[in-house]
């Protein structure tokens, strides 16, 4: 099931199971995960795109391995608010995912997500290099993190 709406989407997820941030880029994926109280957003890692079926494959593991409840992806909504060539790209990678996968889907709003994880990284004095290794993965904690604060606001934690 792919989704626009969060509360459908809540709908769907079993109670108390970890959500999953992707910010998807067009060279890595990062990955966060939540805490089953769906609570807390903490970076994981970075996948380096491939082929999608390569991708697919190693995001299912994970997704598998971790009792992962609910998929939520980062949306590239341009600063105007309309929805371009990213957006469309990420809504065919969730339209493809979905059936590997059997999970709900959702997805956020990234604006200016991986300018937060930047600035969050300079504020704790991280190396350029170390910047570069994790910040796909710090953006997609800020992606989870908002859409878990969304959920806490409904009221709709399990």
């Amino acid at each position: 099931m792919i989704t626009d709406d969060i509360v459908e989407f809540l709908v769907a997820t079993p109670p108390k199971s970890a959500l999953i941030g992707f910010d998807l880029g067009t060279k890595t994926i990062g990955l966060a995960v939540s805490d089953t109280s769906r609570t807390v957003a903490t970076p994981f890692q970075t996948l380096r795109r491939t082929k999608f079926g390569k991708d697919a494959e190693a995001l299912v593991k994970i997704l598998n391995e971790r009792r992962i409840g609910g998929i939520i992806l980062g949306l590239p909504i341009n600063m105007d608010g309309s929805e371009g060539a990213r957006c469309q790209s990420t809504r065919a990678f969730a339209r493809n995912l979905a059936p590997l996968c059997n999970l709900p889907i959702t997805f956020w709003d990234e604006r200016l997500s991986t300018v937060a994880a930047e600035r969050a990284l300079l504020e704790a004095d991280t190396s350029r290099k170390r910047r570069a290794e994790v910040i796909d993965h710090v953006a997609a904690s800020y992606i989870l993190q908002g859409a878990l604060n969304r959920i806490e606001f409904l009221g709709r934690k399990p």
